[in-house]
């Protein structure tokens, strides 16, 4: 037990940039401490067993890869004879090279001209002007193009305000972090309505993957005026949408209002609260998910590497066949039937090993606890075999929250907790985005361009990133 608090314990301080708030100065110190009170290690057994890697990805040469980009500029360089006596030389060809350059950016003005007309047969009627264009931001300068670049730059490429203030006064315009702040704000009123529509979509699409993540924000009722603890929620189908909400707690109370009468698949982690949903809703049924069984295991291998490795091996097999399905692009119906054909013997092995070490190992150890949280999630995950429209793992919801992990990073926290709204409708939208493979940036531009024209007779589904077309 000590020599695996003692891996745990080097593992966070010294990997994944988690010791911020450790004085590196004591590291040494402390870990020869706990080294010295560690027992001698057991005697180890060496398991040789066969892994199939896989197949590198082809790499692409510089010509392939950059073959997309335009080509801005051309240089012909002519040898130094040739321009002293060019006379004396004929051209029989030409060797070709390119490199890849940037023009950095800036900002320019767009003048709106509207001419006005009198009416030369009747001099009483007033002057004739065409309406001014509507603007995201009602008598303001800002143009959909700005506004966009602000919304992508921090919620897709995690630069806080304060960073974008000054990179934009060095391009020439000294605009202000509390001006930036309110665009965000007048951004997130226009995009609210179509978060709503990807909501809707996904209530009514019968699958669902669900998470959450912590996010700090500054809280003015904090005593010391320091940060309280939010949650930005996730609700994502694979291949589909995301939709993020904003909430101050993680309680289990929050949920309801997000699924609100959903009824179908509901994918998540072992959190309770998602258990104690589909326990009061009859039309759900709640799936577990077997990468976080998985990765239980995965950190008990340093513990018992041959005990754990045999339940990862097995739980391997089932990605495997799971892989093969989706090479085949397998659908729904026949899924079913090769989980419940091809699974079968697996998951019996797979819990007459987990019953049996648990057992024999201490509860609190590594490998007890994994042996603990599969068995004691037994049902939610081999429920997938008689839904063949799920997949085994959470990835793809994880995936989409990765964002919001990296931002915080940067930006540290949200600055007052009504501003969370914010976040999570700009991240909706721009993961949604990503995952569709449209360029965020000319996804917002022109949403927000088309936007104030519109009215509520129009269909704001129409401009939700699936379906989604330039105008």
């Amino acid at each position: 037990m000590v020599r695996a608090q003692l891996a745990w314990l080097k593992k966070k301080l010294f990997g994944g940039g988690q010791s911020e708030k450790t004085d590196r100065a004591q590291l040494p110190l402390q870990l020869e401490e706990l080294e010295k009170t560690a027992p001698a290690p057991a005697p180890t057994q060496t398991i040789a067993y066969e892994r199939r890697t896989p197949q590198p990805a082809e790499r692409k040469v510089p010509a392939e890869a950059f073959a997309h980009l335009p080509v801005q500029e051309t240089v012909e360089i002519v040898p130094a004879l040739v321009r002293a006596d060019p006379a004396r030389y004929e051209r029989i060809g030409e060797e070709r090279t390119f490199e890849v350059d940037v023009v950095p950016p800036k900002l320019f003005k767009r003048e709106i001209v509207r001419p006005k007309f009198r009416d030369k047969r009747d001099r009483t009627q007033p002057p004739v002007v065409a309406p001014a264009p509507a603007r995201p931001v009602p008598g303001g300068h800002v143009a959909a193009g700005l506004l966009a670049w602000v919304a992508v730059a921090k919620y897709a490429d995690h630069l806080p305000l304060f960073r974008q203030e000054k990179m934009l006064r060095r391009w020439g315009a000294p605009i202000a972090r509390q001006t930036l702040c309110d665009w965000i704000g007048k951004v997130t009123e226009w995009l609210e309505p179509l978060q709503r529509c990807l909501h809707r979509d996904l209530l009514e699409g019968g699958y669902l993957q669900v998470d959450e993540t912590p996010v700090r924000c500054n809280d003015p009722d904090h005593p010391q005026g320091g940060t309280s603890q939010g949650w930005l929620w996730a609700l994502s189908r694979p291949g589909g949408d995301v939709a993020f909400f904003w909430r101050l707690s993680r309680r289990h109370g929050e949920l309801p209002p997000l699924l609100k009468d959903y009824h179908g698949l509901l994918h998540s982690d072992g959190y309770e609260a998602y258990a104690a949903f589909a326990s009061t809703h009859d039309k759900v049924v709640w799936l577990g998910c077997w990468a976080h069984a998985r990765r239980k295991f995965h950190e008990a291998l340093q513990e018992a590497p041959a005990r754990a490795g045999f339940i990862l091996h097995l739980i391997g097999q089932l990605y495997h066949w799971e892989k093969q399905w989706d090479r085949r692009r397998v659908g729904p119906d026949l899924r079913t039937a090769l989980r419940q054909s091809h699974f079968a013997l697996t998951l019996r092995l797979l819990k007459r090993v987990a019953q049996h070490l648990l057992g024999r190992v201490l509860p609190k150890s590594l490998l007890g606890q994994a042996c603990a949280y599969l068995l004691n999630h037994w049902t939610p995950l081999t429920a997938h075999c008689v839904h063949g429209r799920s997949k085994l793992y959470t990835n793809s919801v994880e995936n989409a929250i990765r964002p919001s992990a990296l931002g915080k990073k940067n930006w540290l926290f949200v600055g007052h907790p009504d501003a969370g709204d914010r976040a999570a409708v700009l991240y909706s939208l721009i993961v949604s985005c990503q995952r569709r493979g449209i360029d965020p940036f000319a996804y917002l531009k022109d949403v927000l361009a088309r936007l104030p024209a519109m009215t509520n007779q129009h269909d704001l589904s129409v401009l939700t990133p699936a379906k989604w077309k330039p105008a």
